[in-house]
Parts: structure tokens; sequence; C-alpha cells
């Protein structure tokens, strides 16, 4: 899919379009999340769809997700990690697909909800005027002088039910009356969490700003998802070979460069790999082979790519068959908002 001539800065969405088991076509509900669209430039990239192979536990969760070509796609690093926040119903199914196809929208075309989402998770910088000016109502509440908040409130987020995987959010809109009081406070859209919607139009009452009045004011309220944890991960001695003369624990001379994936941090999506490797004489790591990974292949690539620039010590003959399990966790103290 190539764009037209002339076009400016698009947006880039995804969209599931087709999934099926075994041959089977099965449903697409509306808890298959949409990737995180992109805003670029439009110059020279090409797109086309974008199939994954998965499998479906028996709670309708897709799990060993991996993409059936190696190509370099541009701008779809959320694909992977959509799918894995995604569910379908329930019942263990095999040899799956889900294809994804792009569609480029100039944002004078977009659809408003869309760019309101973007706006949310801005991962191509932040959005020009002009999509900003399909989602601002009219007013001059953001003419200057702008007014400056005295008192803010928000929601008490951690009683708000989330979503694993999924940022939510609710936009409001409101105007400012002569005392700098919020009014005419609504919903101008949302996601789809009915609480945080609610709790975010009461909360938008409990503002004071420094002047007034002001019309067509607008506020996102958001909610980070909830820890999507990764499914149980087998013992790595079960991976190792019988002759490894790899020893346990090991001693790193150069640590691992620890690095959680940012796609899937996003998300608050939890995995594990387990990679087997050897070691040289001189403590270099080599041929480094993920034997498993979930929820996706991409907890094992970057397992590999963390344990590239590691070392061990020395020895006199090296170690083989060392087998490691990676684990990607996050600390549930975190807040639940932003």
């Amino acid at each position: 899919m190539q764009p037209p001539n002339g076009l400016g800065r698009a947006l880039l969405t995804w969209s599931p379009a087709e999934a099926q088991c075994g041959g089977a076509a099965i449903a697409l509900g509306p808890l298959v999340r949409r990737p995180l669209s992109n805003l670029f430039w439009p110059t020279q990239f090409k797109f086309k769809p974008v199939t994954f192979r998965f499998t479906i536990d028996a709670s309708g969760r897709p799990l060993s997700i991996e993409r059936i070509d190696s190509d370099f796609v541009s701008f779809g690093d959320d694909l992977a990690p959509a799918l894995a926040a995604s569910q379908f119903a329930s019942g263990a199914k095999a040899s799956c697909q889900i294809t994804y196809t792009p569609k480029i929208l100039s944002l004078a075309e977009a659809p408003v909800g869309d760019l309101i989402s973007y706006t949310i998770s801005p991962i191509g910088g932040a959005l020009p005027n002009e999509g900003w000016a399909r989602i601002k109502p009219a007013g001059d509440c953001g003419k200057a002088p702008t007014v400056a908040p005295l008192l803010s409130a928000f929601p008490n987020y951690a009683r708000i039910p989330g979503t694993p995987g999924i940022r939510e959010w609710t936009l409001i809109g409101y105007d400012i009356d002569r005392q700098g009081k919020p009014a005419n406070v609504h919903i101008m859209d949302s996601n789809g969490n009915a609480a945080l919607a609610k709790a975010s139009a009461k909360a938008m009452q409990g503002w004071k700003f420094d002047d007034g009045p002001r019309t067509g004011c607008i506020y996102a309220y958001r909610r980070n998802p909830l820890t999507l944890a990764a499914p149980p991960a087998p013992e790595e001695a079960a991976f190792r070979p019988a002759d490894a003369t790899c020893e346990e624990p090991h001693q790193w001379t150069q640590p691992l460069s620890l690095q959680f994936p940012e796609n899937y941090r996003r998300r608050m999506i939890e995995g594990w790999a387990i990679v087997r490797y050897d070691v040289a004489p001189w403590g270099a790591v080599g041929n480094l082979k993920v034997l498993a990974s979930q929820p996706s292949e991409d907890f094992g690539k970057q397992a590999i790519f963390m344990l590239q620039g590691a070392t061990l010590p020395k020895s006199s003959r090296g170690l083989t068959g060392c087998v490691d399990r990676v684990r990607y966790v996050f600390d549930h103290n975190a807040p639940p908002a932003e």
C-alpha cells in the first residue's frame, strides 16, 4: 500500500482483517485489539498486510505469537503486543493465524476518535495542529493569554477497574466561568471504560483556574493498563542437555544489558524466554538459540540481544549447553495512572 503523492503528515492505522484456526475462520470480537496508530511522513514507505501465527489457550488468550515472514515492517511495533493483549472466545485452539491490514489517512480525513486515541499514546511524535483543530471544540480556551490551573483534581485510579494490556482514557470537554470554575462539563469521547468516564467528569468539576470565562476546553484522563502477566514458565533444567558442561549459577564478568521490550512495556505485558548458548574459552557467549518464549517470539529475540554482549570468566575449554531463563516483569507497586 503506497500513499498518494502530495500527502502531508498522515496517520497509519492497522486493523485485524481476518483470523482462522486450523483453516476455519474465527470471530474477531471487540476484545481483539487494534494496534496503536502511528504518525509519519509518507514519502517512500510502502505497506502490506502482516500475518502472525499463534495458538489460543483454554481461556481464549493468544500465545506463541510469531510473525510469518521476516521482512521489516515500518511502524508496526505494536502489532504483536496488540495481539498479545487481545482475547478470543474461550477454548484451546492451535494453528491460528491473523492478518492486519494497513490504512493511511490524512489528518483531514482520519476519524476524530482515532486522532484522540493517538494523542493518548503518541508513539510517532506530537499530533500537529491540523489534527488538534479537528479534536478541539470551538471556543477561546487555547487562545493567549491561557488560563493557569490553581487546583487540579483526579479520580482515585486504584479504585477504577482497568484492563490488562490496554491504556484507557476519557476526553472531557468543559468551559470556565468568570469565577474560574469548570462549567458545562461533559464526556467528549472515551475508549469504553464507563467507570473512568464517570469519575473523570466528576473530577473535572473540582478544578479551579486563575481566570475566566473561557469556552471549548478539553482535558484527557488516562488510566495505565493493568499488568498482563506472562503464562507460567517451565524450569530451565528441563531444557538443559545431558552433556552440558555449563555450571550454575553464572558469574558474569560483563553483566547483561537488561532491557524490557519497549513496545510491551507500553502495554504492561510481561513475558519470559529460555535460551541456550555456549561460552568460548575467552568468555564470549556464542551459538545463541531461543528454546521457548511467551507470549511472543519478541521476548526471545530480546533475550538474545541482551546476551550477545555478556561475558563469563575465561576457562581452559569453554562451556557448552548453557541454558538460562529470562523473566520480564514489572514493579507491581507502580501507580495505575499518569
